[in-house]
């Protein structure tokens, strides 16, 4: 029987570009070219992923259900140890951010959030520690992959989450203070996707 190929981060980034292509597949092209991944290769990445790669689970004592949080011990699996670990509050809340390289994106690392206790409550794309943010003029202006959920939230505060089309998707309203237009941004894996009219209301 053959073994079953490894997992690791140029497979993870498969996975992430795989939610992408949605919404950006020309970006989305060009990514799966620059690390020389064919399209059936990002299909196994996404379906092993969603599966929770049993081959590589059993192997790393990871466990994860279709569809809902990744384990610390899995995300260590795949990519190794974090190259950041940086103590975070969030409310009342103390917890821990672990932060990996991806090399389609320099800039960016892959963060995930973990409570006391271990479990992974947030895991999305964010600006690398040190890494310059972008300046972010008109809303109408925003450019696919160029900015994370935070900076958005910063440039056009008050910005209001609202609810994602997946679990790996956030969505904020924002106004562009110039205009008054009211937008929806969406964004996949904390990285920005495209930008939307908002519904009157919404």
């Amino acid at each position: 029987m053959t073994a079953p190929a490894s997992f690791g981060p140029r497979e993870f980034q498969l996975v992430l570009l795989r939610r992408m292509a949605d919404h950006q597949p020309g970006l989305v092209e060009d990514a799966r070219h620059e690390l020389g991944a064919t399209p059936a290769e990002m299909r196994e990445a996404n379906r092993r992923w969603q599966a929770g790669d049993p081959s590589r689970a059993r192997r790393a004592g990871a466990t994860r259900a279709p569809g809902g949080r990744g384990s610390l011990r899995r995300y260590r699996s795949v990519l190794g140890e974090p190259e950041v670990s940086l103590r975070r509050t969030v409310g009342d809340l103390e917890c821990d951010a672990l932060l990996w390289p991806v090399p389609l994106w320099p800039d960016l690392r892959f963060e995930v959030m973990v409570a006391p206790g271990g479990a992974v409550w947030n895991e999305w794309l964010v600006r690398a520690p040190g890494a310059a943010a972008p300046v972010l003029g008109p809303a109408a202006e925003l450019r696919p992959w160029s900015c994370t959920v935070h900076e958005v939230a910063r440039a056009f505060a008050p910005a209001r989450p609202m609810e994602g089309s997946a679990p790996t998707r956030w969505a904020l309203a924002i106004t562009d203070a110039a205009t008054g237009t009211p937008y929806v941004a969406e964004f996949t894996w904390g990285l920005f996707q495209r930008l939307l009219p908002r519904p009157a209301g919404s």
